[in-house]
């Protein structure tokens, strides 16, 4: 029985695995409508696992379900940015507090490693993007409380949503690179107070180039 019951749960979840995707690397714009037929039929799949998926992608704030009207992508307005970016500052301030007072000699030289290798990353916007986010994520990994994590992932989704924003604009690399070295400096001198003021300047900066 137990074989029987995952087989549709893996399948909408890589469903929208594949959906998520293509929102993030704009082949569905913000605000563009989801075709069901076209993308089953490109998938293979029937129309319930994909809606299944849809639905997945409502609840993370990816996608907007109107009635009669289908799913749409969802278009992330300016005050969603101010409050997304609110959020995430509180919670990763958070989070970067308790790394850097508690967190393990290991845990500080895995983010510095991370760190040294977004140093590296300055000429390659996407994989400065990427490497970014596998710090962020892999701080409040480390801060190890499973609620913010979940939240901030999720927060995190849609802020996907205006990839081509801030470290995008002109000189902002070179800007979210030192606000990362401030926070690294504060975290390796388990200085806590002063870790969380850097994450909330740091997040301060991106919804200013962002908006």
């Amino acid at each position: 029985m137990s074989a029987v019951s995952l087989a549709p749960r893996a399948l909408y979840e890589e469903v929208a695995e594949r959906l998520r995707q293509r929102i993030f690397q704009r082949e569905l714009e913000p605000g563009s409508w989801i075709d069901e037929l076209k993308i089953a039929d490109e998938l293979g799949i029937s129309r319930t696992p994909l809606r299944e998926a849809l639905k997945v992608l409502a609840a993370e704030g990816l996608v907007t379900m109107r009635v009669r009207r289908g799913a749409y992508v969802t278009e992330v307005s300016e005050k969603d940015l101010i409050d997304v970016y609110h959020l995430l500052s509180l919670l990763e301030a958070d989070a970067v507090a308790v790394v850097a007072q508690s967190g393990s000699d290991a845990a500080l030289a895995e983010l510095q490693a991370l760190h040294d290798e977004l140093e590296g990353a300055t000429q390659d916007r996407d994989r400065f993007f990427e490497i970014n986010e596998r710090f962020h994520l892999r701080l409040l990994e480390l801060a190890d409380n499973r609620w913010r994590q979940q939240m901030v992932s999720d927060l995190r989704k849609v802020m996907k949503l205006n990839r081509h924003h801030s470290l995008f604009k002109a000189g902002r690399i070179e800007e979210s690179l030192a606000e990362h070295r401030a926070v690294m400096q504060a975290i390796r001198a388990r200085q806590a107070d002063a870790a969380a003021q850097r994450m909330r300047d740091h997040f301060a900066s991106g919804l200013e180039a962002a908006t």
